[in-house]
């Protein structure tokens, strides 16, 4: 036997199962399509219980006034008869025609015989009527002798208003609505009962339709959500939600390499960061234990202690400016510098390698190029791809580093002849600690961190920039800036 806890939870999880949410897609889909039913449905009820017997009458005066309109301007042509004839045949209209009060059209009559007054009284009145018109038309609304609904009679003198010759007389019966209100209602009873039904079938149709792939793409974003960054997203029957389904793969695609790079990051920070301390460690301890009293090994060992202590100084340094670059901290203090004065600064920093180790470095500028930017860090940018040109030089060690002018925009270019990379690097390059498969791997004389701060820096200047490169042909990596009108020296 089951105990009470367990059949409490299973009438719980029944309730959960049970609610209907009444916030859904799919109940809201319900709830337009029938509300829209109703409504549509209403107006048709509301226009035939209040409008439908005013209606009828005024088509039918609109309907007397244009076959009067219609005869009139047939007056006067030589088959006027003929078409009043086939006027009267075709409308439930009484016509007659007089000229000087002798009928000379009334469908009563009939040759050799005397005419049928058929609306005799009516007649009268209207002649009444007509006589004491200043507008040369009289339309009147009467109640039909014998009967249980209104005539609708009209006059107008044919031709003009002046001319009282010929009359037109045209009698049309209302007939009451009454039954057809009362058959109709029937009828839209019916067509109320089937609106209401189609729109909830068609509601939930539409919904299982349009929510299906909806709740399937909100199980695979839970598997994201999780960190299973491989999933695909499925849209199905809409180009709106299939759109949405390939962004967000795109979206799943892109965390997972942000992913990657987070993880490389943090792993090659922590091997940037371990490798000079451990240098710093071991040097002191040497100092302590071994070369104290030893000026020139204490010397020496001190002097790999600040290398070390350099370069966590440029990794820290480093990783403070792509911090301040990408939260958007860091602006821009813009001035007129030479370009050419800002390169042969830099390169002078480089005056311990080329003298010590043997790196060439050379620069073509011809002209004194002023450009407008912030000094200090296009400098930087400039350090940056000298270093990473460095690191990649190759057996010849020569850098070269040339200005240009095209279009009027600066030109600056950073080559190296060394092993190059692929066309599938290159989109990758300006990214964090980025490996090529050209085995790119970092040296000890960088961060892994200045081609992004490169990308950055200029980018914060709106400047373009890019590079070409082919495997074991070398690379060059190049940015622009618009040249100042007048501001050649």
């Amino acid at each position: 036997m089951r105990n009470s806890d367990s059949i409490n939870g299973e009438r719980d999880n029944s309730r959960n199962t049970m609610h209907f949410n009444t916030k859904s897609l799919s109940f809201k889909l319900w709830l337009y399509f029938t509300l829209f039913a109703i409504l549509v449905t209403g107006i048709l009820w509301f226009l035939e219980v209040f409008f439908l017997n005013n209606y009828y009458q005024y088509m039918k005066i609109n309907e007397v006034n244009r076959v009067a309109a219609d005869i009139n301007l047939m007056y006067g042509k030589p088959d006027f008869l003929e078409n009043v004839e086939k006027i009267s045949a075709n409308t439930d209209m009484h016509i007659r025609v007089e000229t000087f009060g002798v009928p000379i059209f009334d469908p009563t009559s009939s040759q050799n015989r005397t005419p049928v007054y058929t609306y005799a009284r009516e007649l009268e009145l209207l002649k009444y009527e007509l006589r004491h018109s200043k507008e040369g038309m009289v339309s009147l609304i009467m109640p039909e002798k014998n009967s249980e609904y209104n005539l609708l009679a009209y006059t107008q003198y044919l031709g003009s208003s002046q001319d009282t010759e010929t009359v037109l007389y045209l009698f049309s019966p209302l007939y009451p609505v009454a039954s057809t209100i009362s058959i109709l209602r029937q009828q839209l009873t019916y067509v109320t009962i089937i609106a209401i039904i189609l729109a909830a079938v068609l509601s939930i149709y539409f919904s299982s339709r349009i929510t299906k792939p909806i709740s399937n793409m909100n199980k695979t974003a839970k598997q994201l959500a999780k960190g299973n960054f491989g999933v695909t997203f499925r849209g199905e029957h809409y180009s709106e939600i299939i759109e949405l389904a390939d962004t967000l793969t795109y979206t799943a695609s892109e965390l997972e390499k942000a992913n990657t790079m987070q993880k490389d990051l943090i792993a090659n920070v922590s091997h940037d960061l371990r490798t000079p301390l451990t240098m710093v460690k071991s040097y002191a301890e040497m100092i302590r234990d071994l070369s104290g009293d030893n000026p020139e090994k204490r010397t020496r060992h001190l002097q790999v202690i600040i290398d070390e202590a350099d370069r966590l100084n440029v990794l820290v340094s480093d990783m403070l400016t792509m911090s301040r670059v990408q939260s958007g901290v860091i602006t821009l203090e813009k001035s007129l510098f030479s370009i050419r004065d800002a390169t042969e600064a830099i390169i002078k920093t480089y005056d311990v390698l080329t003298e010590q180790e043997g790196y060439i470095i050379l620069f073509d500028c011809p002209d004194n190029i002023m450009v407008n930017g912030d000094e200090a860090k296009i400098k930087q940018v400039i350090s940056n791809l000298i270093n990473n040109a460095i690191k990649y030089c190759g057996a010849d060690r020569t850098v070269y580093i040339s200005v240009k002018k095209s279009h009027g925009k600066m030109r600056l270019e950073v080559t190296d002849r060394g092993m190059g990379m692929s066309q599938e690097d290159m989109p990758y390059i300006w990214n964090r600690y980025y490996k090529a498969s050209t085995n790119h791997v970092r040296t000890t004389m960088g961060t892994g961190l200045g081609l992004s701060i490169v990308k950055n820096l200029l980018s914060l200047h709106k400047a373009d920039f890019g590079v070409e490169s082919q495997p074991g042909k070398g690379s060059t990596f190049w940015f622009t800036l618009p040249i100042e009108k007048n501001k050649l020296r």
